[in-house]
């Protein structure tokens, strides 16, 4: 469901409410797509689980080769 700003702040145990019982709620400012609001738990479980190279891997453009530097960096000599 999409909210306008005003009334997601007039409303916000409501929107709280939603998110939790409906699915993501979208907070809207002057008619675009702002914001989310959702369950922690859903958001924990979304976020941060892939890492880029899988991404990457997944991509339906061709031709992307992922490979990773194997350089260490530079010696660092302390005195």
């Amino acid at each position: 469901m999409n909210w306008q700003l005003q009334d997601a702040k007039n409303r916000l145990s409501e929107l709280v409410n939603r998110a939790l019982s409906e699915g993501p709620q979208t907070i809207t400012r002057h008619g675009a797509p702002t914001v989310v609001v959702m369950d922690f738990k859903d958001f924990t479980q979304q976020s941060g689980r892939e890492k880029l190279s899988t991404v990457l891997h997944a991509c339906p453009v061709k031709g992307w080769k992922v490979s990773r530097d194997k350089d260490e960096g530079r010696s660092l000599r302390l005195s």
